[in-house]
C-alpha cells in the first residue's frame, strides 16, 4: 500500500502588494487575494487525491503578520483537513520566523509543526511505515547548514526530509541553511522536500530531491504556472512524483511585434491577438500579462507619447477576453529609417541627442536623484520600494526614468498633433 503526500513551500501568505496596488486597484485586490486561494487549491487538492498528509516547508506567512483574519482563514483550512483525517508537517522557514501570528495559533492535534531542534514524526499507511524528519528556523537567518543536525535514516521506514534551504545558492535569494545537494542525496532519506528557493526544480540523484517552487507567483518576476508536488511512496520505498498547478493568478511576459504597423487601430489589433495567445495557453484562471512593445513603426513616437491611451485600449481589450489583466507595457520601439539631404540634421533629433548627453552630467542626475529621494521620504512605508531596495537598484531606476523622460519630449514634438 502507498503513502501518498502533497508537498509545497512559500506561500507567503498576506504578501503585501506595492507598486502593483498604487496603479491598479482591480487588480491589486485579484492578485493580493491569489495567494490564499492558491492555499484553498492545495487543500481541494489534498481532499481530492485522498492524500495522507501535506507537507509545508517553510514560509507559510510572509512576514510580521498580526492578522486575526489570517488567523482564521488558516484555522478553516487547516479543520478541513483536519475532519478528512489528513496530517499536516510543517516546518517554519526565514519569514516564518518573523511572524508573530505563527506562535499564536493554535491548530488541531493532526497538524505538526517542527521547532527548532530536530525532530522525527512516524506515520502509517497500511503496512508502510514513513518517517518525516523536520527542523524550522529558530531565527530569520540561518548562515550555517542544518543538514548535520538531522538524524540518520530509519531503519525500515521510508524517510522524508523536510528543509527549508538555498541550497548552494541562487539568483533573488539570500543564502539561508546552505547545503550541497549532492549531500542530501547521500544522507539516506528516499524523499527530500526542499522549500525557499521559488522556482520548481527536481534535483536528479539517487535519491529524489524537489523544490517545488511556490503555489501563486506575486509579480511579473515569478511569471509562470506555479504548483505543488505530489508524491507517492510505495511499499518498496521507491518514489514517485507528479507536477499539480495550483496558480490563481498568472503572470506572463509577451512580446508584440510592431515592425511596419502604420495605424493606431493595427497596433491595437497586435495587441489584442497577443492577448488571446497567452489566453489560450494558460490554466490559470486569471493571467497578468507584461506586453513589451517591440519593432519599428512610423506610429513609435506617437505610441511614446499616447502610451496612457493605448494601455487603456489594451485594458479594454484584456477585459472584454475575461479575466486577462494589463500589469504593464514596456516600450522597446524604434522610427524606421528616413533618407535626409546629406548634412542636413533633424532638428529635433538633434535636441533629443542634447538632452541624452545632459541627463548623464551627474550635476543633472544630482538633482533627480534629490528628486526621487524626497518623493521616497513622502511615501508610506510600503510604497517606499517603488524605486528599487538599494542604492544600485535606484541608480537602475534613475537611468530608466532619465531615459523616458527624454523620449516622451521627443515623442510630444515628433508626433505633434497627429495620432
Amino acid at each position: 500500500m502507498a503513502f501518498r503526500f502533497i508537498h509545497t513551500a512559500d506561500i507567503h501568505l498576506d504578501s503585501p502588494l506595492r507598486s502593483l496596488a498604487m496603479r491598479n486597484q482591480s487588480l491589486a485586490e485579484v492578485v493580493g487575494d491569489a495567494s490564499r486561494q492558491a492555499f484553498v487549491s492545495i487543500i481541494d487538492l489534498c481532499l481530492a487525491e485522498r492524500v495522507d498528509a501535506l507537507v509545508i516547508a517553510g514560509d507559510l506567512y510572509d512576514g510580521e503578520q498580526t492578522s486575526m483574519k489570517t488567523a482564521r482563514f488558516l484555522a478553516s483550512q487547516m479543520t478541513r483537513l483536519h475532519q478528512a483525517g489528513i496530517r499536516v508537517l510543517k516546518i517554519r522557514g526565514n519569514h516564518d520566523a518573523m511572524s508573530r501570528i505563527s506562535k499564536q495559533l493554535v491548530f488541531p492535534d493532526t497538524v505538526t509543526i517542527f521547532g527548532g531542534r530536530p525532530q522525527s514524526v512516524l506515520l502509517k499507511s497500511g503496512g508502510l511505515d514513513v518517517m518525516f524528519h523536520g527542523l524550522s528556523f529558530a531565527n530569520p537567518k540561518a548562515p550555517e547548514s542544518l543538514l548535520p543536525k538531522y538524524a540518520p535514516a530509519a531503519e525500515g521506514a521510508a524517510n522524508v526530509g523536510i528543509m527549508h534551504t538555498s541550497l548552494a545558492g541562487s539568483p533573488g535569494h539570500d543564502v539561508y541553511a546552505p547545503c550541497n545537494v549532492a549531500e542530501l542525496h547521500a544522507h539516506g532519506f528516499d524523499y527530500w522536500a526542499l522549500g525557499h528557493i521559488h522556482v520548481r526544480k527536481v534535483h536528479p540523484g539517487t535519491r529524489m530531491v524537489v523544490m517545488p517552487g511556490m503555489p501563486q507567483g506575486r509579480d511579473i518576476n515569478e511569471a509562470g504556472e506555479k504548483s505543488v508536488t505530489l508524491v507517492t511512496i510505495r511499499d518498496d520505498h521507491s518514489v514517485e512524483i507528479g507536477e499539480r498547478p495550483t496558480s490563481v493568478a498568472q503572470f506572463e511576459r509577451a512580446v508584440v511585434d510592431l515592425n511596419g504597423a502604420t495605424e493606431w487601430s493595427e497596433v491595437v489589433g497586435r495587441i489584442r491577438s497577443a492577448l488571446e495567445d497567452i489566453r489560450a495557453s494558460v490554466r490559470s484562471r486569471h493571467v497578468v500579462a507584461r506586453l513589451g512593445l517591440t519593432g519599428a513603426s512610423p506610429l513609435s513616437w506617437a505610441i511614446i507619447r499616447d502610451r496612457d491611451l493605448l494601455l487603456a485600449e489594451a485594458e479594454q481589450a484584456a477585459e472584454q477576453m475575461g479575466e486577462t489583466w494589463i500589469e504593464k507595457l514596456e516600450l522597446g520601439l524604434s522610427q524606421p529609417r528616413t533618407e535626409t539631404p546629406e548634412g542636413v540634421m533633424d532638428p529635433i533629433l538633434e535636441l533629443a541627442e542634447s538632452m541624452r548627453t545632459d541627463i548623464r552630467s551627474e550635476a543633472f542626475r544630482a538633482e533627480a536623484r534629490a528628486l526621487i529621494l524626497k518623493t521616497i521620504a513622502d511615501l508610506p512605508p510600503d510604497a517606499r520600494d517603488f524605486a528599487g531596495s538599494d542604492e544600485a537598484a535606484r541608480e537602475l531606476f534613475l537611468d530608466s526614468v532619465l531615459a523616458s523622460g527624454a523620449d516622451l519630449v521627443v515623442a510630444r514634438l515628433k508626433a505633434g498633433g497627429s495620432q
